[in-house]
């Protein structure tokens, strides 16, 4: 794509979501962690695990930690140099994500290319960053990572999901987002709006209007049709991902979350790589 610089800014998401850190503000309780975002997971603060993953990936440049406590990252020593070093940038949270990625990207320079992520995809691999930001974009302003139900149920039948249901496949979300363009931002500033909807996939989609939310309920849109019609309601061309991995659509937003993540990452990675 023409004007993009080779690389892409990362945003990483670790604010709160409101009312719904509910089950958030329980964990950290329990592991006696400073901030959410910092939980401990198999040994290493959650954050901390995503911006290694970051920071490893030839693809990311600069780094931008976006949470409403910032000082909270002075607890942990590795992300307390990164931020003197000034290869990890910090950011105040707005009072939403969705407020969040809307100022940062004010923040990218046009034509620079932007990847959004939450603190909580303790998951987060190398490979996942390689397939959003290597994906064919052509005519895309913005990129969607979403994994189907086939793919999620192969491996971890138990993991409760939150589902968008089409014509073709069931998706989730897999917390990675792509903007590739300034007028990408036109979907960061609809994500405001909509964003109070976010775990009621009925409303997300009423959003859009009447036509889509029947269509929605009748099951009578496939994914690339219902990506086109939301390309058309908020003016930027917006593309769907599948992600091949059901881990990709794993974060920590319960306490069951927190036992099948663990459980993945010691089977990952074994006890003598933790650190």
């Amino acid at each position: 794509m023409e004007n993009h610089s080779d690389r892409f800014t990362a945003l990483v998401l670790a604010g709160r979501r409101g009312a719904s850190d509910e089950f958030a503000d329980a964990l950290t309780a329990a592991d006696a962690a400073p901030h959410h975002a910092l939980l401990d997971v198999c040994g290493v603060p959650m954050l901390l695990r995503v911006i290694r993953v970051l920071r490893d990936c030839p693809e990311i440049g600069r780094i931008v930690v976006c949470i409403d406590e910032p000082s909270a990252l002075d607890a942990v020593p590795e992300l307390a140099r990164w931020l003197v070093d000034g290869s990890l940038e910090c950011r105040t949270a707005r009072d939403s994500p969705s407020r969040s990625v809307s100022d940062l990207l004010t923040d990218v320079t046009p034509g620079e290319r932007a990847l959004v992520v939450t603190a909580d995809h303790a998951l987060l691999t190398p490979e996942m960053v390689a397939h959003i930001t290597g994906a064919d974009a052509e005519g895309a302003d913005m990129l969607v990572a979403v994994v189907t139900s086939d793919v999620i149920r192969a491996r971890y039948p138990e993991t409760k999901r939150t589902w968008l249901k089409f014509r073709d496949v069931w998706i989730s979300g897999a917390n990675l987002f792509a903007f590739l363009t300034p007028e990408a931002r036109r979907a960061a500033e609809f994500w405001v709006n909509a964003e109070r909807f976010r775990k009621q996939p009925w409303k997300l989609v009423g959003a859009f209007g009447t036509g889509a939310l029947l269509a929605f309920l009748f099951r009578r849109l496939d994914l690339d049709a219902a990506f086109a019609r939301v390309s058309l309601t908020i003016g930027a061309r917006v593309r769907a991902v599948r992600m091949p991995w059901a881990e990709a659509a794993i974060d920590v937003d319960r306490p069951a979350d927190l036992v099948l993540v663990n459980r993945i990452l010691a089977q990952r990675e074994g006890p003598a790589t933790r650190r």
